[in-house]
């Protein structure tokens, strides 16, 4: 079986960027992978655009990962639209003055950063849910972001790249459910690209990670792996133990059983384990088990795809109260009537 078609993502400072590729095993072992780098673009700095330029001479294929400001949310979502628009300007103006070349776009979509540090330790719990019960109520939000970041994805094609999304594995039961109940509260964009990333991250979902990659694999075009040690600190949900060799090319292996594309999530991780190198003589060809918990993760999946449907159509659980206690007040005992 071919080597499948390998992207690895790349989250880090201008600083620590040029450390990790003052190594020069690091672009010799990208290569010898036929291996993409989807460069995560925290900055328009001229340290970034040097390790750029070094990847273009080196015949590297790099994306851009576009990113924001941490306190603009960080993340692509349904309400930093406009900012998102306004980082691609600034990007192609930064692209033109270092000449630097692409070989697509990436778009992440992921709730607001801060919002995601706000939940995860638990500070005023009780207005997070106000706000997110007011978002609820807002069906016009969704509309306006979708156009919105349709229109981004139309411009960028215009310019000559081709463009990838990042989407958490939830977006697949919102289609499911034809809803747009996580698209109003957790700030997802349900868009279309030419190529969509599911991030299957199974350091994330222990013990049923590898059970939720093989269930949601044949929906992605390409399947994200990780987190192999990296990326942005968000304390309690982004700091878990990494993966471990084991875990990792049992990874891989599930993702060439299903023939497709793989984004790893990351290089600086795959460095610092030394897993980087040792891919050059991974055996592709060698199977993995099917992974156990499989039924357990689909019944989830369902049930979660029921609750969107239900809740997208608030009409339907009334409908049925009323019936409900239509019946029981018909059927009533005539003495207690």
């Amino acid at each position: 079986m071919p080597k499948p078609e390998l992207t690895f993502f790349c989250e880090l400072p201008a600083n620590e960027l040029t450390a990790l590729f003052e190594d020069r095993f690091v672009i010799d072992d990208l290569k010898a992978l036929d291996a993409t780098l989807s460069l995560g673009i925290l900055d328009l700095s001229e340290e970034r655009a040097e390790v750029v330029r070094r990847l273009n001479t080196a015949e590297v294929p790099v994306i851009a990962w576009l990113l924001l400001p941490e306190e603009e949310g960080y993340w692509f979502n349904i309400d930093n639209f406009e900012k998102a628009a306004a980082r691609y300007l600034h990007f192609k103006a930064w692209t033109t003055q270092f000449e630097l070349q692409w070989a697509g776009i990436g778009l992440d979509i992921e709730p607001d950063i801060n919002e995601v540090r706000q939940l995860a330790e638990k500070k005023q719990p009780g207005s997070m849910l106000a706000i997110l019960l007011q978002r609820f109520f807002s069906k016009k939000r969704v509309i306006t972001a979708q156009r919105a970041y349709q229109a981004l994805v139309d411009l960028i094609h215009a310019d000559g790249y081709l463009v990838e999304s990042y989407h958490l594995p939830l977006i697949s039961e919102e289609r499911r459910a034809r809803s747009t109940v996580l698209q109003r509260t957790a700030g997802l964009v349900n868009i279309e690209t030419d190529r969509e990333v599911l991030m299957l991250y199974t350091s994330f979902l222990r013990p049923d990670g590898a059970a939720a990659l093989w269930s949601y694999a044949e929906e992605a075009d390409s399947i994200g792996v990780g987190n192999t040690g990296g990326g942005v600190d968000v304390e309690g949900i982004i700091d878990l133990d990494p993966l471990s060799w084991e875990e990792f090319t049992r990874d891989l292996r599930l993702c060439v059983m299903h023939q497709k594309p793989i984004h790893i999530f990351c290089l600086e991780g795959c460095v610092a384990q030394g897993f980087l190198s040792k891919l050059n003589t991974f055996d592709w060809d060698s199977p993995a088990d099917v992974p156990e918990g499989i039924k357990k993760v689909n019944s989830m999946r369902t049930a979660l795809a029921a609750g969107l449907w239900l809740l997208e159509r608030p009409w339907v659980i009334l409908a049925t109260l009323a019936t409900l206690l239509g019946l029981k007040f018909l059927f009533k005992p005539k003495d207690q009537v």
